[in-house]
């Protein structure tokens, strides 16, 4: 995890320590072998993605306490499943996305011309 890479092809940014968030909750977006999700699209959530996820059956705006979730509100940023947010992309509303923050094996699940075209940090 150290060495990780971002989409960029240089070293992984952090995406958020203010909620911590990544699978390891390390505020990157790391995975390994146990990360079903694939949490890896460093996103800044927005109100119609919360939505969006919500109606998925993911509910990421309530506080659950118990496993340390604060509950997002529009404007953090969070480690997002690649397949949730190519789920978002197909529906209209993909959140933008931090590429500098964006593990590189996010090019697996989602192309990275989708990726540009909803990034904070572009070329």
């Amino acid at each position: 995890m150290a060495n990780a890479t971002n989409v960029l092809g240089t070293a992984l940014a952090t995406c958020c320590t203010s909620p911590m968030t990544g699978f390891y909750r390390d505020g990157c977006c790391n995975t390994g072998g146990g990360d079903m999700g694939v949490h890896i699209v460093c996103a800044q959530v927005t109100a119609e993605f919360l939505a969006f996820s919500k109606a998925q059956g993911n509910d990421l705006s309530t506080p659950m306490p118990a496993f340390e979730f604060p509950g997002l509100k529009p404007g953090d940023r969070w480690c997002l499943c690649a397949a949730r947010w190519q789920e978002a992309l197909e529906a209209g509303v993909a959140p933008p996305v931090l590429l500098q923050a964006t593990h590189a094996t996010a090019v697996e699940h989602v192309s990275l011309a989708d990726l540009k075209d909803h990034a904070l940090d572009g070329d």
